[in-house]
């Protein structure tokens, strides 16, 4: 789907993802791990920046992006508005390099809204946006739906897909929105090429 695309899609206020809060599975996460070492965080497909903004709230330098214009806006006002710190910029996540490799690398419904035949490329972009041994935490919104977006997919296609760059360190299945109970899979990974 093109920028223009997603951007039509904030324009007409057409946007079913958005919940109006970060996903529960990260809040849940970084509650339950104080300890994390902090460092920077990349948030593909921002949206309104409610996940970078979780991260920020938790020590992270936060960094968020996303192909639609007003997403870049919103999630900046919005931010400001918290009183909290974080970049958000425009930037294709699957085409472009990263201004700098990351520590962190966090995944919310961006995997679910590419197309299908794109996901090759997205996971070569989380191994070029993460530093070596860096962590890649994805909430994976498991559907069987093939006409998205949001575009279905199993726990054995992400298996494939990044277990040859990552080392799964855990999944599970995390607290979620009302209408996703039990239809997300959290997954921890470090990248290991």
């Amino acid at each position: 789907m093109s920028s223009e695309y997603w951007e039509q899609r904030y324009q007409t206020q057409d946007m079913p993802w958005e919940k109006g809060a970060p996903s529960p599975g990260l809040v849940d996460f970084l509650a339950a791990n104080p300890g994390l070492e902090r460092g920077t965080v990349c948030v593909p497909g921002c949206g309104t920046g409610h996940d970078a903004r979780e991260f920020a709230k938790a020590g992270f330098e936060t960094f968020g992006f996303d192909l639609a214009p007003s997403a870049i806006r919103i999630a900046s006002e919005a931010t400001a508005a918290a009183g909290l710190k974080a970049s958000f910029q425009l930037a294709d996540f699957l085409k472009d390099e990263p201004p700098q490799k990351f520590d962190w690398l966090f995944e919310h419904t961006l995997y679910c809204a590419i197309q299908l035949g794109e996901r090759e490329a997205y996971a070569r972009a989380a191994v070029r946006w993460l530093k070596p041994g860096g962590i890649y935490l994805a909430v994976n919104y498991l559907i069987a739906d093939k006409d998205g977006p949001p575009f279905g997919t199993t726990r054995d296609e992400v298996w494939q897909r990044f277990s040859p760059h990552f080392e799964l360190l855990s999944e599970w299945v995390p607290r979620s929105y009302p209408n996703r109970t039990n239809l997300e899979r959290m997954f921890w990974w470090r990248r290991i090429t």
